[in-house]
């Protein structure tokens, strides 16, 4: 059994450095760049990952996953946004119902809101028994035990906001058209239930922070601070054990180049360039320009898509949580 790690309380939540919109938006972009290189090195050796979104209602989970996807292939890159179970879902272990969309070999899943429902949600609002939701701690436990020793890495977030500041974001919701989408009656009604959902995260906290898959809780009053805090530890826990230096070229490829275009354009593919003794590659300052440029061109190449996908995905876990289930405050 993984060991479980300290207390966690949200009112005591270490600050986050202040910093100007430029420096944040170049850390931004340098672990966006790393993360580009994670995914391509999962492509080689197989490796898969789950990354766990929790928190309060306009905390910034939405904008910090769109961060994630737009530096990333979306191939091998699935968000899945949850909301209430369907049907079916509601006449199975509630567990069941995430196994299938857990990553194939390559593949990282981003979870937008989880399992942890049972002991946020469903514990609040009175949908899961006490018996039940008492015993979901050591099936979470168990489960997530079961995905490391399995191979797949775990990294989980919460983002937490203070009271007033999640009142103002929900105000900006309502006058803001582009928003509205985002906005539920269950964000208005939850705020009654505030301490009752800050009971129910401490706790889980207390029980499912192990040291195989610890909770990683940031305070997000400011968003962009917050984005960069998230990327950094998600670009570091991924990156654990895996070489980042630039893959070599499938033979294969390689020969099919240089019959193309010729023996001396190939040249530079045939090893594999490790640490600081990489073989006719670009510099330090050229492998950053070209990291934040590739990142860059696939925001806005690939963010209008990427933003309707999940835009469109969201909905639906509101009008399923309007159906059966409600969201933290």
């Amino acid at each position: 059994m993984a060991k479980r790690r300290g207390k966690i309380r949200l009112g005591s939540l270490s600050p986050l450095p202040k910093r100007s919109d430029a420096q944040n938006e170049k850390l931004t972009e340098n672990h966006q760049e790393k993360l580009v290189r994670i995914q391509q090195a999962y492509l080689f050796t197989g490796e898969r990952a789950v990354v766990v979104f929790e928190g309060m209602d306009a905390a910034g989970k939405g904008g910090t996953i769109r961060r994630i996807a737009w530096a990333m292939d979306p191939r091998s890159l699935k968000v899945w946004p949850i909301g209430a179970p369907n049907e079916i879902e509601r006449r199975q272990h509630y567990l069941q119902r995430f196994w299938s969309r857990l990553p194939e070999r390559t593949q990282i899943s981003v979870f937008d809101r989880s399992w942890y429902g049972r002991v946020l949600v469903e514990r609040v609002e009175g949908f899961a028994k006490p018996a039940d939701w008492k015993r979901a701690y050591s099936e979470i436990n168990d489960f997530e035990e079961q995905l490391v020793d399995d191979g797949i890495r775990v990294v989980k977030f919460f983002l937490h906001v203070s009271k007033d500041e999640q009142l103002r974001r929900l105000e900006e919701r309502l006058r803001n058209p582009l928003k509205r989408w985002k906005l539920s009656y269950e964000d208005f009604r939850n705020r009654e239930h505030w301490k009752d959902y800050v009971d129910a995260a401490e706790e889980m906290f207390d029980r499912t922070s192990t040291s195989v898959a610890p909770w990683h809780v940031i305070t997000s009053n400011d968003k962009p601070a917050a984005r960069v805090a998230v990327l950094e530890i998600l670009a570091q826990r991924l990156a654990i054990g895996l070489d980042l230096s630039d893959p070599p070229l499938d033979a294969k490829v390689l020969k099919a180049a240089a019959h193309i275009l010729g023996k001396e354009a190939v040249k530079g593919g045939r090893q594999k360039t490790k640490g600081k003794n990489r073989d006719k590659g670009p510099d330090k300052g050229q492998r950053k320009a070209h990291g934040r440029a590739s990142a860059k061109s696939g925001a806005k190449s690939g963010a209008k898509s990427r933003a309707k996908s999940l835009g469109q995905a969201k909905p639906s876990g509101r009008q399923g949580a309007k159906a059966g289930a409600a969201t933290p405050p």
